[in-house]
């Protein structure tokens, strides 16, 4: 990504604190999930919460929700929508993405995996709440794939309070982000040519 990271002060961001990030869409937020975050922000002193800013209703709704559970409503900082590569570099000031159920991360886990910030996910029962599970086997972090919700909020919290299995955990992102079959565009190109030839090849037709 060439696009230069930009500082936490132009982000909206506190200049410290640890950064729990969720990019997905505002209607993913389910109450439960929300619940869960805002026990991690009770739990880890100064961080804050950074949301896609979705719409003028979803972020009056979550600040309304953060008020009830406790938490400062300041604590949750909303991303305005940019342009790809802006976003992309912006994923480097997060220290975790924290997913959503049922409906979890798709092209928003990719993204947050290929700008090199860890995901924590739960494995869910249907196809939209697995993708980012799958994701995150391909690029050879399945111990970031939760068995529940109890287990997903206890796994984001060790994380947060542990900068040195973090830090792990992202070296180990930045080292198979290029030799993972996720990102392998050209070896997926040769798998799937492989595949149309052999179904063009004779005798494959009745």
């Amino acid at each position: 990504m060439a696009e230069n990271t930009p500082s936490r002060a132009e982000a909206g961001l506190t200049a410290s604190g640890f950064v729990f990030c969720c990019f997905n869409a505002a209607w993913k937020i389910t109450p439960r999930i929300f619940a869960i975050w805002m026990r991690l922000l009770a739990s880890v002193p100064g961080s804050v919460l950074w949301l896609l800013d979705d719409n003028d209703t979803a972020r009056g709704h979550l600040r309304k929700a953060a008020t009830a559970h406790g938490i400062d409503p300041a604590r949750l900082v909303f991303a305005p929508r940019t342009e790809p590569a802006a976003h992309l570099a912006r994923h480097r000031l997060a220290d975790l993405f924290v997913d959503t159920l049922p409906y979890n991360a798709h092209t928003t886990a990719s993204d947050a995996l290929w700008a090199g910030l860890p995901l924590v996910t739960v494995l869910g029962n249907q196809f939209a709440g697995r993708v980012a599970a799958s994701l995150l086997t391909a690029i050879g972090l399945p111990e970031l794939v939760a068995p529940s919700l109890e287990a997903y909020e206890a796994l984001a919290l060790a994380l947060a309070r542990d900068p040195a299995r973090l830090a792990q955990v992202k070296a180990q992102l930045a080292h198979n982000r290029l030799s993972s079959p996720l990102f392998d565009t050209d070896g997926f190109r040769t798998a799937i040519e492989m595949v149309y030839q052999g179904m063009l090849s004779p005798g494959n037709f009745l």
